[in-house]
Order: structure tokens, then sequence, then C-alpha cells
């Protein structure tokens, strides 16, 4: 009877631990994959026999998230579903983990709340500027041309988080594959200015188990060469 109930026992601990192992992408693995694509992005895929996830960096990513209004570092991410019942996909739980400036981690952005306060940012500037123009008449014109190209490059973001943002899904054999942006704050008291090459550590739930994607901008020359596409 006791050496029944310790198999049983052992078998609920083996499946248990099936369930919340990690699964960490690493060069050259089984179902982990590498390619450096002509649209100038770097995607990491990491395959299972039930579902695959795969996330792609710009190139310029390091930079770009310095020249947007607020410094926001932005991945795209694909998930596609193999198995025949569902897979929940919570952007809301992901994180970056930003190796290289103290493991400072941070979670995913709500889409809806960035874009309202790129909104509340552009209007204090938008006040700001006629109160300078109010002082300086004759900056008035050079000021509200700043304006106009603050307020098109903020709509043009407010619509791209609208249509293009991650958002909660659960995907099906009908339905079995989403892709949109996610996006992490790039500013806290411990990241600085950027490294030559910064680490850095994607992580997600899925199917009970974490998923872990360490990628470095650039990537090393290992990663350059190995040129494996997604399946």
């Amino acid at each position: 009877m006791a050496s029944s109930l310790l198999f049983t026992f052992a078998a609920l601990s083996t499946a248990m631990a099936s369930e919340t192992a990690t699964l960490r992408w690493a060069e050259g693995a089984p179902g982990s994959t590498f390619s450096a694509d002509d649209d100038g992005k770097y995607r990491y895929g990491l395959w299972t026999d039930d579902f695959g996830v795969v996330i792609a960096i710009d190139s310029q990513e390091l930079e770009k998230s310095r020249r947007r209004l607020d410094p926001v570092f932005a991945v795209l991410i694909t998930v596609r579903y193999r198995g025949k019942e569902s897979l929940a996909v919570e952007p809301d739980k992901m994180t970056l983990e930003f190796v290289s400036h103290y493991h400072d981690m941070h979670g995913a952005l709500d889409p809806d709340a960035l874009a309202a306060q790129f909104q509340q940012d552009s209007d204090a500037a938008t006040g700001q500027a006629e109160r300078e123009m109010r002082k300086h008449p004759e900056k008035k014109y050079a000021l509200e041309a700043a304006v106009r190209a603050r307020q098109q490059d903020l709509s043009g973001m407010i619509e791209f988080l609208k249509t293009r943002s991650l958002r909660s899904v659960t995907l099906i054999p009908e339905k079995p594959e989403i892709t949109g942006w996610i996006f992490f704050s790039a500013k806290s008291k411990w990241i600085g200015d950027w490294r030559k090459q910064e680490e850095f550590v994607l992580r997600m739930p899925i199917k009970g188990r974490g998923i872990e994607f360490p990628f470095a901008l650039p990537p090393s020359r290992g990663d350059l060469l190995l040129r494996r596409r997604p399946r």
C-alpha cells in the first residue's frame, strides 16, 4: 500500500513538473529557430507538438525605442496553435527582463492605457506650446508646425496601438494563429543609456508552462549565422 502511494505521488509530481517546466529558446536546440530577415527583423521561434511562438525584434529597436513619445521597447509576437482543443494567449502576463541593467523586469504595457498616456502627454505639450506662443508671438508659426508634427505622430501611434497590439485571445483549431505587438517601458532608474550589445529575456506563460526567449541586440555572431526559418 505504501509503495503504491509513493508511486502515485511520484507520478503526480512528475506530471506537475512537466506542466510547469520552463521551455527556453537555445541556439541549435530542437524546436528553436532563428532568422535574420529582409524586413530588418530578427526572428526567434520556439516550437512544440502543440504550439509555436515566434518573436520578432527590429534590428534598430534600440534606437527607435528612444525616439518614441516615451521610451518603449516593442516586440512582434506570433502564436500558432497545433492542437485539437484550445490555447490561451495572455499578453498581460508577459514580461521583459533588461539583463544588462540590473535584471530590471517590466510587465507588458496595456495598449489602451499607453494610448491614453500618449494623449495626455500630447495635450500637455500642446498647452505648453500655446503658452509659449502668447509669450513669444514671433515664434507662433514654428511652434504651430511643431505641434502639428507631434499630433500627426501621436495619431499614427494611437491608431497603431488600437489595431496592431496583441490582445488576449483563445486559439482554437478553427482560428489557430494570432499576431500582434506588445510593448514594454524602457525607462526606469535602472535603465540608462543603451550599450553596444543589450541582453534581454522575454517570458510568457503558455499552457501552464513558462516560455523564455533570451536574445541580444545585435545578436551574437553565432545567431547571425543561424538562419533557419520557422516552420
